[in-house]
């Protein structure tokens, strides 16, 4: 069984919350290893926050649950991009029965994209 999470971020937003929060806004969205991987491009940045909004999709948690976004890593490999899930968020992925996720990025100069496709244990009896 398979769970697919999509999403889109532009650019300009988050290039607006750099410019207005700082650090502040980096080190509470970013971990230090994204941050380090990304080198301050704010397309890349953008990609990453993709990438954690399509995470917590492929998740299928209700608004009322917290979804910290330094829970949700994209950590660089020689193969591409890998999607590591933290804390709580990993948690609940355990309980779901998360064997892996695959992570896809993309990203033009005014919008980035990033798809999750989480793959889930077969239930017991299925």
């Amino acid at each position: 069984m398979n769970r697919v999470g999509i999403d889109i971020a532009e650019v300009a937003r988050i290039e607006e919350s750099i410019a207005r929060f700082g650090a502040r806004f980096t080190a509470r969205v970013f971990t230090p290893g994204e941050l380090d991987d990304c080198g301050g491009d704010p397309r890349r940045l953008a990609a990453r926050w993709a990438a954690k909004e399509a995470a917590i999709k492929a998740l299928r948690l209700g608004p009322d649950v917290p979804t910290p976004p330094r829970e949700v890593e994209v950590v660089g490999s020689p193969h591409g991009p890998e999607l590591r899930l933290h804390g709580g968020l990993a948690a609940r992925a355990r309980g779901q029965g998360w064997i892996r996720a695959e992570l896809s990025l993309t990203h033009t100069d005014t919008s980035a994209a990033a798809v999750v496709l989480a793959e889930l244990a077969e239930p017991a009896g299925a």
